[in-house]
């Protein structure tokens, strides 16, 4: 909850950021910052889905463009999706949107990808996360 505060509040592009967790089967909304956003994300399915489905970082310059967006905010206009992964497990993905188009560049994907692999390895260094993983 506190990272998508703190992009949130650093970073004056980003309307939206947050996490979408992955139960097995769908991404499911998690700790969030912005307006009301979708629920459930079926994998393969708009941005989200589909950076979970291939397991990659997908930067979006225009939403319009990309086939099969969901768009949770008209507003938005462009978005970058990075997944989460623990032993090569699919957690789930971060998501960040944008009122402005080409938002976002191959540097934002590399520190972004640095901070969620941080972030996951921390969750599962703790005693407590390895003790029910």
């Amino acid at each position: 909850s506190n990272l998508t505060a703190a992009i949130k509040d650093t970073f004056e592009k980003v309307s939206w950021v947050g996490f979408y967790l992955f139960d097995g089967q769908k991404l499911y909304l998690g700790p969030f910052q912005g307006k009301v956003a979708c629920t459930n994300i079926a994998i393969g399915k708009g941005v989200c889905g589909t950076s979970a489905a291939k397991k990659e970082t997908i930067i979006v310059p225009d939403v319009d463009k990309f086939p099969d967006h969901i768009a949770c905010d008209s507003n938005s206009k462009s978005e970058i999706v990075v997944p989460l992964f623990h032993k090569n497990q699919l957690l789930g993905v971060l998501d960040l949107d944008s009122h402005d188009y080409n938002s976002f560049s191959k540097t934002d994907k590399e520190y972004l990808e640095e901070i969620c692999k941080f972030l996951c390895e921390e969750i599962f260094a703790s005693d407590y996360q390895s003790n029910i993983v």
